[in-house]
């Protein structure tokens, strides 16, 4: 049995996680906005099919999207984590190994069985990821990552495959290189594809065929390893174990700009709290603290500043982070600036599996346990009963600041509250 590689991934997942939990949606031109409702981010295939373009700010077309009554929503991160979380939950049950890529992909490695055939595996995937979570996948099989991105982009292109296409099956896979543009090869970036198309090679089969020699003089080994790839060989092997970060950042633009130093505590410690949680989620601590705000790139006294403190002892304690990051937000404030963007930066990342002591640090285990428990229940309710259920007084309540979502659609899967309800 030989071994291919697939790429698993959801077919405009931002748009159809929202039209899986409303029905409403299903079939209808549907947009998702960026942060402060600011651009298009993802689109329904109805919405490509209208020329609506990806990128595009939601001011300038907001006027034409009601005309042609395209459904708009904004940015519901919790929503799409925690159907991503289900999704590559059902892959990892079907799969024998899988590298989770980024929020709706997914490379799968796989054993083809005795008789060949993958594409009868591939269509009860498709079934039951549609029958659990509503979304339609694509699924790509070829003999390794780069194929399988090929692979895959012809499952979604092509309507006769149904979302599934096994390249690896293919007598000739000649033409099918063919077909895909140079820009479109996965791993070739900007750069890479203005070089190739200035020495005429416009698809992934002549870059595949082009000579050696001059491609590993440009680019190195890197684009040599991608070459091989398009000729069959593995080069790029999966990576079920992701290595640990080596920073967290949490960052948000503001609804309004903010003048007040008392906006700003309250935005930096919101922030401080989500860095917390995901500094536990990952399992680590971290020794270095940054904050960091800005103002308009656009206005014509532009102020950006940030200020770092190094930490005694690595924690992804809330309460310890939130001490250390009031006196660097004071540094960072200037009055009367209308700062529209601030953030953390957590650097210095350990791990929670052991802990290294600082020497002049008044460690007290009891008091380490405690904090752990503390967080650990906070985390647990918040998971339980919605973001912020618990939080520090720090952050403010009944903010104004926070970022624009006008067009948010209900957290039908991670709050309760939230949680639609059918009368009989």
């Amino acid at each position: 049995m030989s071994q291919v590689t697939a790429l698993i991934d959801g077919n405009n997942f931002y748009a159809s996680c929202e039209q899986s939990l409303d029905p409403s949606l299903s079939r209808q031109p549907l947009v998702v906005l960026s942060n402060n409702d600011g651009c298009i981010i993802a689109r329904s295939s109805e919405a490509r099919a209208l020329g609506i373009l990806m990128g595009t700010p939601y001011f300038k077309i907001h006027h034409k999207l009601e005309k042609l009554q395209v459904q708009v929503r904004s940015s519901n991160y919790a929503l799409y984590a925690d159907m991503s979380q289900r999704l590559m939950s059902i892959l990892e049950a079907n799969c024998e190994e899988i590298e989770i890529y980024s929020i709706d992909e997914a490379f799968a490695l796989l054993h083809r069985p005795a008789n060949g055939d993958l594409l009868s595996w591939a269509r009860q995937l498709r079934a039951q990821v549609h029958q659990s979570l509503g979304i339609p996948i694509a699924i790509g099989i070829a003999m390794n990552k780069c194929q399988a991105k090929i692979a895959n982009h012809t499952a979604k292109k092509i309507a006769s495959h149904s979302g599934i296409f096994d390249l690896a099956t293919e007598q000739n896979t000649d033409s099918w290189l063919e077909s895909i543009d140079i820009e479109n090869v996965w791993g070739i970036g900007r750069k890479l594809a203005q070089w190739c198309r200035l020495q005429n090679v416009n698809t992934a089969r002549q870059f595949r065929d082009m000579p050696s020699g001059k491609l590993r003089a440009k680019y190195g080994v890197k684009a040599i390893r991608l070459q091989r790839e398009l000729l069959g060989d593995t080069c790029i092997p999966l990576r079920t174990n992701p290595p640990p970060k080596k920073e967290t950042c949490v960052s948000r633009s503001f609804k309004r700009p903010i003048t007040q130093l008392k906006e700003l505590q309250e935005a930096i410690s919101t922030y401080v709290v989500r860095g917390g949680e995901k500094l536990r989620q990952q399992n680590q601590t971290t020794r270095s603290l940054t904050v960091f705000v800005q103002t308009s790139s656009f206005s014509s006294s532009f102020y950006s500043k940030s200020a770092t403190t190094q930490l005694n002892q690595p924690t992804n304690d809330t309460t310890t982070l939130l001490k250390a990051t009031m006196p660097l937000t004071e540094q960072v404030f200037r009055p009367f600036v209308p700062f529209i963007k601030a953030g953390i930066l957590m650097q210095g990342l350990q791990t929670t599996k052991y802990q290294q002591q600082y020497l002049l640090a008044n460690y007290k285990t009891q008091e380490h346990k405690g904090s752990e428990q503390l967080m650990a229940t906070v985390d647990k309710i918040n998971n339980l009963y919605g973001s912020n259920t618990v939080t520090w007084a720090s952050c403010g309540k009944g903010t104004t600041w926070k970022m624009r979502r006008n067009r948010l659609s209900r957290a039908s899967t991670t709050k309760l509250q939230d949680i639609p309800i059918a009368h009989a």
